[in-house]
This record gives structure tokens, C-alpha cells and sequence, in this order.
């Protein structure tokens, strides 16, 4: 069982080009787009986030159970939906505003426990910045990892979220002896101010970085450093791509029964190479749908 820790949330994305153009509503936010990815890709998975009741909430409860992910771990609420209204640049790559005041998904508590068979916990986006909801994310990092439970990180950065960069960056640098797998984007690595082998030193095993159509990079702690090209595809947004990303190497590492610092220090150049590709062809399928709609299995070939 892979458990994904985060927020769900409504974005709403534009129909066409222009401020005022239509919106269409559509299931997200980084964790639940990676529990979904999961489930459709066929490996367990749970999700442990707070729900809103409220119509968006039931839909974004209703998309998990379709993508068979276990719900029994989230937590439902009265207070409204976290929106994100999103804006698609012209090469596909989307912003965001949030409307977050008083939702459900920030009060989130974290759990006396991990559901049974748990083999891995991802974290990551709004849920680690977002208080109090944040802390107690934070603290379930930490508990899983004391625990021995593989852990796996995306910050995926939203700076119009964070009201002190500075106070982030030290909180980040803090979560990396609980860290296992380190994926973010070139982006986010350039916010954050730091490379992937500062970051390795601090305690995970391996630091995956995506370049968007370029492709994606291993760094490893024995000083390995492994390139896949990304796929070639008629882009229509980039929303989800990186959690697709996250989804696909979780289920890969879990596949090969390597979610363990041991485990991925073995995988070795051909490994990594085979595991960045199935990203790489996951991410350009939700590349080419708009929205977050990652692949199913059959879409991307068994790993």
C-alpha cells in the first residue's frame, strides 16, 4: 500500500485565452493527482487528507473510489473546497491563484496510525505550507519515517502561498532526514536555492529532477547521475505532469520491491534509466489531455 498525504482540491481551468474566459472544474491538487495517477496505474493506494462535504468534496471523493484508491483514511469537513484557478501559458505550463481561507483540507489532523501494509507515505505541495494543516502533515513525515516507512517528497513549490521564502527554505532543508525520494522540478530547485547533491547529503537516497520536455535526472548518493529524454507529445497543459511523475516512480520502485534506501542505491544505470522512461511516457500522456488526467496502465505499458 502506497499512502498519499496532501490536499484535494477544485482547479478550475480556462476553456479558452482571456481573464474572463470559461471555467471548467476539474479534480486536483499534487496528492490527490498522485494518489489517482496510483490507482489508475495499479498499484494500492490510500489517500489520509480532509474533504470538504460540499459537492466539490463528494466528487473529488467519488474520483478516488473510480481510481480504486482507499479512502478510509480521509477525513471529512463542513468548510468548503480549496479552489485553484488556473491560467494556461502558451507552451501548456499553468499558474495558479488559490482561494484557501477557512477550507477543509487545512485542517487537517494526522493520523494515530498508518493503514495496515503500508510500504510508503508521499508528500508534498499546498498541505506543507498551509497551516495548521502543515505541521501535522509534517508530523506524520516524521513518524513514518521513524518507522522505517519509505517516504517520498515533492514540494512543488506555489510561492503565492508562501509569505516567507526564507522561513520555507529552512523548513524544507528540515523535512530531508525524513525523506527517502526527493522529486521536484528544475523550478523548485532553483527557488529553493539548493543542488541535488546538498540535498542528498542531508538524507535522501536518490533526487529526482524534471526539465520539463527535457526530460528527467537521477541523482543517487553513491554519485550516480542518470538522463531519460521526456516523450515527444502535442502538448495541451502541463497540470498534473509532475504528480504523474511522482505516481509513476512510486509504482515503478514498487514493482521491483525497491522502496528502501538499500534498494535504490541497487537499482544501478539500467534501472533508473527503465524507471525514468515510464515517467517520462506517463507524464506526456497527462501532457496531452488538459487537466490532471493521468494514464491508465494499459495507456502506458506495464513497468
Amino acid at each position: 500500500m502506497i499512502v498519499v498525504a496532501g490536499e484535494a482540491l477544485i482547479d478550475l481551468v480556462p476553456r479558452e485565452a482571456g481573464a474572463l474566459a470559461g471555467l471548467d472544474p476539474r479534480r486536483g491538487g499534487g496528492p490527490y493527482n498522485t494518489a489517482v495517477a496510483l490507482g489508475r496505474l495499479g498499484s494500492p493506494a490510500a489517500f489520509s487528507s480532509r474533504i470538504s462535504q460540499d459537492a466539490f468534496g463528494e466528487a473529488l471523493v467519488g474520483g478516488l473510489r473510480e481510481a480504486g484508491v482507499d479512502v478510509s483514511s480521509v477525513q471529512r469537513g463542513n468548510e468548503p473546497t480549496t479552489l485553484a484557478v488556473a491560467s494556461i501559458g502558451s507552451g501548456g505550463s499553468a499558474r495558479y491563484s488559490f482561494y484557501v481561507e477557512g477550507t477543509a483540507d487545512r485542517l487537517f489532523s494526522a493520523p494515530s496510525q498508518l493503514p495496515d501494509g503500508t510500504r510508503a507515505v508521499s508528500f508534498g505541495t499546498c498541505s506543507l505550507v498551509l497551516e495548521p494543516g502543515a505541521t501535522a502533515y509534517e508530523e506524520l513525515m516524521r513518524i513514518a519515517s521513524s518507522q522505517g516507512v519509505f517516504t517520498a517528497l515533492d514540494p512543488n513549490i506555489r510561492s503565492v502561498l508562501i509569505p516567507d521564502a526564507d522561513a520555507y527554505r529552512a523548513r524544507f532543508k528540515s523535512w530531508l532526514p525524513s525523506v527517502s525520494l526527493l522529486k521536484l522540478s528544475e523550478e523548485d530547485a532553483e527557488w529553493l536555492g539548493g543542488t541535488p547533491r546538498e540535498w542528498l547529503a542531508s538524507g535522501p537516497s536518490a533526487v529526482v529532477v524534471t526539465r520539463g520536455g527535457d526530460g528527467l535526472t537521477a541523482f543517487t548518493r553513491d554519485g550516480g547521475e542518470y538522463s531519460v529524454p521526456g516523450e515527444p507529445v502535442d502538448v495541451v497543459d502541463t497540470i498534473g505532469a509532475g504528480d504523474t511523475v511522482n505516481a509513476a516512480l512510486l509504482h515503478g520502485l514498487a514493482a521491483r520491491d525497491a522502496l528502501s534506501g538499500p534498494a535504490l542505491a541497487g537499482l544501478g544505470a539500467d534501472g533508473w534509466h527503465e524507471l525514468l522512461r515510464f515517467a517520462a511516457r506517463a507524464a506526456a500522456i497527462t501532457c496531452s489531455r488538459a487537466g490532471a488526467e493521468p494514464p491508465y496502465a494499459h495507456e502506458v505499458g506495464v513497468f
